[in-house]
């Protein structure tokens, strides 16, 4: 039995949670997320717990169990708290702002590099060198601040670029001066 998927999921106040066929609906104070657990994992919902079931021991269905556990999971939390990134602009002259739910990033290149929010997703700039992803979809989120990072890679040498606020920058060394 998988570890993760056997574990319950209470279902916080103010939540409800619908199962529609394979169908899982989320709804929250923070708005409503949709998703197919397929057919292989049985979701039971009672009361104010979710349960996650697996009729076979295939890998690929064992492998299911707390993958969809998980994920729902996650939507449960998105619902209720939602998910934040941040990220730092680090290089001379480097800057960020937003305008509605528009990015717009100076980071070294000749022109601003501008990036539309998408639907679910806000950003926010509390300062000039750092961004804040949030939203209800913890994929998302993730996956939006991957390509906010992969606009300008951290350079190893003086550590100019974009990253996350928790990644370590490791600098390399530069030339030695000759003899």
């Amino acid at each position: 039995m998988s570890r993760i998927g056997r574990e319950p999921i209470t279902i916080p106040a103010g939540v409800e949670v619908k199962l529609d066929g394979t169908i899982i609906t989320v709804k929250g104070p923070k708005g409503t997320l949709t998703r197919d657990i397929g057919s292989d994992i049985k979701c039971d919902i009672q009361g104010n717990v979710i349960q996650f079931t697996r009729d076979s021991e295939q890998k690929e269905i064992r492998s299911k169990h707390g993958l969809y556990r998980a994920l729902v999971n996650n939507m449960v939390k998105g619902v209720t708290e939602g998910f934040a990134k941040s990220l730092i602009i680090n290089g001379v002259g480097y800057k960020c702002s937003t305008t509605g739910n528009k990015l717009t990033l100076n980071i070294g290149y000749s022109h601003p590099i501008e990036m539309e929010a998408p639907a679910g997703i806000t950003f926010e700039c509390p300062a000039a060198t750092e961004i804040v992803v949030k939203g209800i979809d913890k994929e998302l989120v993730g996956q939006t601040a991957a390509n906010i990072k992969a606009t300008r890679e951290v350079e190893p040498y003086h550590g100019y670029g974009v990253r996350y606020k928790t990644d370590v920058v490791v600098l390399k060394e530069g030339k030695k001066a000759g003899k």
